[in-house]
Order: structure tokens, then sequence, then C-alpha cells
């Protein structure tokens, strides 16, 4: 009788198990940093976020992950987070130097997850901190993309070391000055690879620079498919390193 009902558990187990892993989304084929399940984000901003992360990532092996979702299927965000960050294996193996931004625009609730190894350098308290004044005052105004991008670029700092989570909690403010200096330098970027690619163009087909830097703007106005079009431009993503997450982070709503 003890092992019928052992049996019996054991399957009700597997398949709330199996059910709950469909909830979770695959990691993307081809690999991405920036994944807007939740279609938030227009193609430019994508494209320019998505750069900004992969620079970050081949600069210093830290991931930084951002997911927005139609649903989290009754589960608890922070829950939802970490059972993604762990399917998808953000951050690196051993160093378990991942991080994962996700929206839920429906829910209206957000979440920073961290791995292993990054909860020292943003603690519960600071990812709360970031949350609560680089995302939300923005999401309260439909300005996703703008409070996603503070919110990175506070993390990239963070974890590069340009200022401690000390420096960061006695800042005031919103962080303004974070999302201006980021829009500016992703605008710079993509203007220098577009004038690379249009002098590349011209000198293989015989024509002058001006002429394929307008080929190349008509071009990237007509071209779809945001995440992919990025990705064979620059090289792509590489993909994740099978980073571990223990629960720190910290999320809001609004």
């Amino acid at each position: 009788m003890k092992l019928a009902r052992l049996f019996v558990l054991l399957i009700v187990v597997f398949f709330v198990g199996n059910a709950y892993a469909q909830d979770i989304p695959d990691a993307p084929h081809p690999p991405r940093l920036v994944n807007d399940f939740a279609g938030i984000l227009n193609e430019r901003d994508v494209a320019t976020l998505e750069q900004s992360l992969v620079q970050f990532n081949n600069e210093t092996s830290t991931q930084i992950a951002v997911v927005t979702v139609k649903s989290l299927h009754g589960y608890d965000i922070s829950e939802f987070s970490f059972e993604l960050g762990e399917k998808w294996g953000i951050g690196q193996k051993g160093k378990d130097n991942g991080i994962l931004v996700l929206v839920a625009p429906n829910e209206r609730k957000t979440f920073i997850a961290t791995g292993y190894g990054l909860e020292g350098v943003v603690p519960d308290a600071i990812a709360k901190r970031i949350v609560e004044q680089e995302m939300i005052p923005y999401f309260k105004q439909g300005d996703y993309y703008s409070g996603i991008t503070s919110a990175a670029q506070t993390l990239m700092s963070l974890t590069k070391g340009e200022f401690t989570a000390e420096d960061y909690a006695k800042r005031k403010g919103k962080g303004i000055p974070f999302i201006v200096l980021f829009l500016f330098l992703g605008i710079l970027l993509s203007f220098i690879f577009r004038i690379k690619r249009a002098r590349s163009y011209a000198l293989g087909h015989n024509m002058s620079f001006w002429m394929a830097l307008m080929l190349m703007s008509n071009s990237s106005g007509r071209s779809s498919g945001g995440y992919n079009s990025f990705s064979s431009g620059s090289g792509g993503f590489g993909g994740f390193g099978g980073g571990s997450f223990g629960g720190g982070g910290a999320g809001g709503s609004w």
C-alpha cells in the first residue's frame, strides 16, 4: 500500500514538474541576450540593447540577460526568474556570473535575479533599489526601454567595479545621466558600424561611399526580425555558459 502511494506521488511530481518546465520558455536559438517575448520593445531598441550587452559579455564574461514574458502562469516572479536563469544557464559555469532582468508587463512585475558569483557585488538590497529607482518610475510611464536600459547600465557599472554597492546606495535620483549616456553610446556605435559597412560595400561594388551609405540606410530601414538581423551583422552572442542561480535578487511591481 505504501509503495502504491509513493508511486502515485512520484507520478504527480513528475507531471507537475513537466508542466512547470513548459511554462518556462526555452533558451533562444540562435542565442540572444535580449528576448522580448512580451513584445514591449521595438526592433531598434532590441538591437541597441543587444549590442551593448553582447559587447559587455565579450569584455567581461559577465552575462546580463533581459527577458520579457507575456505571463508568469500564476507563479511568483522570483521563482520564475530563478528557474529561467537555471534552465538557460545564464553566466559562466564555475563563475556563476549571470544576471537576469525579467519583466512581466501584464502582471506589472519585474525582478532582477543574480547568479551565485554576483550576489556579493549586487546584494539583494541594491537589486531592490535598482528596481525601484531605475525601472519602476519609467515603467509607470509606459517606457519599458528606458527602465530596462537604465537598470542594465547600472548593473554593468557595478559588476565592472566602476562604483561599489555602497557608492550606489548613496546616490540620489533615478539614474537619468546613465540612460542618456547609454543611449548616446548605442547610437554612436550603431553609426560607426554603419559607416564601416558602407565603406566596405563601396570598395567591393566600385561606387561612392555616400551612395553605399544611402543603400545601407535603406536596407536597414526595410529589414525585419530585429533579433536575428543584429546577430548576423555583428557576429552575435556566442551562447550561455551554464551558470547557476541561488536565490539572490529582488523585484517589485507598479
